[in-house]
């Protein structure tokens, strides 16, 4: 038995094993089995099945996420704000009951803020939605997001923007500071919990156009929309 609790076998397939397999042992509960592990008699037992699975759970992660651009490979530029056009991404989400998320992409250095509504959630609706995003901000260079399975294709989605797209480290949002400081703006609007399906277009765009005329002090006191319009008068210029 301790062989097969070993191979992550649970303990409800143990004991019918036992049962319609294994002649000349006594029948036992899944119950008994559980017992058994936590006893002092199944505490080894219990921390190899952890270990094995925090292994296994590391490997999937590689698996599905194969390919993909490390935020370590970022060029020093984007680290320290030199030019506009590249993004920090994140999502909203509803609460259990709700439906629909909010696609959030911030600009590192100018601060400027794009935000869509996302229903039904999937990759189609994600890949629409940064399509949309990219029409309205064509200087869009790269974006740099979680790891999230919206974002399983990354390599075709890069294509289809003529963008790259980096990854934070598992378990580690503070590697993009600024879309999570947004995210705690934005739940001020959309409060954890909220059906995001009930948020109409109109609302989300108006908590876009907030968003991009506060004054900044990390911007001198101007707002992300006169950023962008400096911007591009300048490159008008050239």
């Amino acid at each position: 038995m301790d062989e097969l609790l070993l191979d992550l076998q649970s303990p409800e397939n143990v004991a019918g094993r036992i049962v319609y397999h294994e002649q000349g042992l006594p029948t036992v509960s899944p119950f008994a089995i559980r017992r058994y592990i936590e006893s002092p008699h199944g505490r080894k037992i219990e921390a190899k099945r952890r270990k094995l699975l925090r292994k296994r759970r590391k490997r999937a992660d590689r698996t599905v996420y194969e390919g993909k651009r490390m935020i370590s490979k970022r060029p020093k530029k984007i680290k320290e704000k030199k030019e506009v056009g590249h993004f920090e991404g994140d999502f909203i989400v509803s609460g259990r009951s709700g439906k629909g998320m909010v696609l959030d992409l911030s600009d590192i250095k100018a601060r400027y803020t794009m935000l869509e509504r996302v229903l039904p959630v999937g990759v189609r609706t994600v890949t629409n939605a940064l399509v949309r995003m990219k029409k309205r901000f064509p200087e869009m260079k790269t974006i740099t997001f979680d790891n999230d399975i919206l974002l399983l294709h990354h390599k075709k989605l890069e294509q289809k923007l003529g963008i790259k797209i980096y990854f934070c480290h598992p378990h580690s949002p503070w590697e993009k500071p600024l879309i999570e400081n947004r995210n705690k703006i934005l739940r001020q609007f959309i409060p954890k919990g909220s059906d995001i399906s009930q948020c109409s277009q109109r609302y989300i765009a108006q908590l876009e156009a907030y968003l991009n005329r506060r004054i900044m002090k990390c911007l001198r006191y101007l707002t992300p929309d006169e950023v962008i319009e400096q911007y591009r008068k300048r490159k008008k210029r050239r």
